[in-house]
């Protein structure tokens, strides 16, 4: 609760309706937003006492609570006014100014002692404000609230002689006695003494066994036991009386110097000294577990039980503990909404998941539970994160399921409505169809974040397509069948046309042979004659040369005689002269 939305102005809690006490749900919204721990300042008193104007100026206001100005009282129920701590950062202060005591109108003693006891099982200080003195009413009065066997009870049996009564005084509030317009002395045999050892003596044991003094001590045994933190603060009469109804609006400078340094001084007290409100095991109250206090107690009253601190620590633990749950799960379910991408691949990462979400909201559970011993909320936290583990697996898998069957009908549709389309009608068309549907199903597996229901989902599927499978095969096979005997047939037809087409081709190698042979034949002829005429003109050429061979040696032998014969003549002629002789004539 932020200071900007702390409350302008009290409102009512707790509404006394004709002797029927019941909470207000305006108050008890305000609590439940104020997680600050709380110091709870109550105060009680007889009506027309000035109550109110005490807590206004703890509020540090002038007007707040209802300051009456006739003889019938205000406050009706219990008010409530939650403002900042002046002297503690982070706490609330809450003022419970409550209906006066003693009003003539209610004609109702019991309904008084309900409120009276309320202030004091709801307050971490309780302010009693008498008038004028102490005396044996106001601790009568006092008495009779606080005693533990009749209202203020901590457990089911327990009177002051238990030892377990020690338990339960820690968990009372300081006592503040504050009276109002005192007229007395402060001395006792003629020597002066503080506010807080006038009620010390006020609350001062006799000696003796009688039934008298017994009486007289009783009342101041409860309160000295059950209130060991005691302050008393005195306050003179504010301004003269025919002021006093138009107190609040009236100026420091129009009191009594006395009086404003009083309240001055009950103030500071309540600041410094308050402590928060405690309930067993060392919890402190905030706004939460107050209005869970105050529901616990007005219920009880209302139903004619006794207050009870151990009931009412048993419902605040109820409601803190079911609030802790609550959180928790709330934070479980933010992690896996953070966490989570559904689906997973694997159950063990979902599973992972979960542990690491269910750990924190343990955590988060441990860290705001109330006595939980035990451990029965913390039993019931991990039965419902149980059931959320079985919830987010059940989703995780008709996640993957739906994702799965989606992915299935993008992939395979195509595949179907060719099967439609007669695409795979044909001889071998199954076998083109299971390789198909083996690359669809290498698809699928290529596909991401299928989830655990991939292979259940891939198996459902094609165990679904067995009969289009069966028919294309019936299909294919009967197709088949029909396309062997074509074949065969065509087999035949092109084996007779292969064999005529080899005889005739067997002929035309024969004709080719027959014709190759002629050729051979033509060409061996051809070549004879060839070479017969490459002969004989050898031959001739042959004879010609080896007749110019012939001309040749005559012709060198001619020459070789004629030679000799020349040679001769020369030598005739060496031997005598003669003419010339004309070589043509020699020829």
């Amino acid at each position: 609760m932020t200071s900007e939305t702390y409350m302008p102005g009290p409102v009512c809690l707790i509404e006394n309706m004709e002797g029927q006490l019941m909470v207000k749900q305006e108050a008890l919204q305000i609590l439940t937003a104020i997680t600050q721990p709380m110091v709870v300042v109550a105060i009680v008193g007889l009506y027309r006492t000035g109550k109110s104007y005490l807590m206004n100026q703890l509020a540090g206001k002038k007007q707040g609570f209802s300051v009456g100005s006739t003889v019938q009282s205000h406050t009706k129920g219990i008010w409530m006014w939650c403002v900042p701590h002046p002297e503690k950062p982070g706490h609330t202060l809450v003022l419970l100014d409550t209906e006066g005591l003693g009003d003539v109108e209610k004609g109702d003693d019991k309904n008084d002692t309900q409120i009276f006891a309320l202030a004091i099982l709801l307050s971490s200080i309780f302010v009693y404000n008498t008038m004028n003195k102490i005396d044996q009413g106001a601790i009568d009065l006092l008495h009779n609230v606080t005693e533990l066997t009749d209202l203020l009870r901590a457990r089911k049996s327990l009177d002051l002689g238990d030892e377990d009564a020690d338990d339960i005084v820690s968990f009372f509030p300081d006592l503040v006695w504050t009276i109002r317009d005192f007229y007395l002395s402060l001395e006792i045999d003629g020597q002066l003494m503080t506010a807080d050892e006038y009620l010390e003596n006020s609350l001062k044991i006799k000696k003796g066994s009688d039934q008298r003094t017994q009486t007289f001590n009783l009342p101041r045994l409860c309160i000295q036991k059950f209130f060991p933190t005691k302050k008393c603060f005195v306050f003179d009469t504010p301004t003269h009386q025919k002021k006093v109804s138009q107190l609040e609006t009236l100026q420091n400078d129009e009191l009594s110097l006395e009086f404003v340094q009083q309240v001055a001084e009950f103030s500071s007290h309540i600041f410094t000294k308050s402590k928060i409100k405690i309930l067993p095991g060392g919890i402190k109250v905030n706004g939460p577990r107050l209005e869970s206090l105050v529901l616990t107690y007005v219920n009880a009253i209302n139903s004619g039980d006794l207050p009870c601190l151990e009931n009412a620590v048993l419902a605040l633990a109820q409601r803190e503990n079911a609030a802790a749950i609550k959180r928790a799960l709330a934070h479980y379910d933010q992690l896996m909404g953070q966490k989570v991408q559904l689906p997973t691949d694997t159950l063990q990462e979902l599973l992972g998941l979960h542990r690491a979400s269910e750990r924190e909201a343990i955590k988060i559970f441990t860290e705001n539970s109330f006595k939980d011993e035990d451990q029965s909320f913390q039993k019931e936290l991990k039965t419902l994160l149980d059931a959320k583990q079985n919830d987010i697996c059940k989703q995780n898998e008709e996640v993957s399921s739906d994702r799965c069957s989606a992915l299935l009908q993008d992939i395979f549709g195509p595949l179907e409505e060719a099967v439609k389309q007669g695409v795979y009608s044909k001889p071998g068309g199954h076998n083109l169809y299971l390789q198909k549907t083996e690359e669809l199903k290498a698809k699928y597996h290529q596909q991401p974040r299928k989830g655990i229901q991939a292979k259940k989902a891939l198996q459902k599927y094609l165990k679904s397509k067995e009969s289009v499978s069966k028919a294309v095969l019936q299909t294919d096979q009967a197709l088949t069948a029909k396309e062997k005997e074509m074949k065969e047939a065509r087999i035949k037809a092109e084996a007779a046309k292969a064999e005529a087409e080899r005889l005739q081709a067997i002929r035309r190698q024969q004709q080719q042979m027959i014709e190759e042979r002629e050729r051979l034949h033509r060409q061996q002829i051809r070549q004879m004659e060839i070479d017969k005429a490459n002969f004989q003109a050898q031959q001739q050429r042959e004879q010609e040369r080896r007749l110019q061979e012939e001309a040749q040696r005559l012709k060198l032998i001619h020459q070789a005689q004629i030679s000799r014969f020349q040679a001769q003549i020369q030598q005739l002629q060496s031997t005598r002269p003669q003419p010339q002789p004309d070589p043509c004539l020699i020829l």
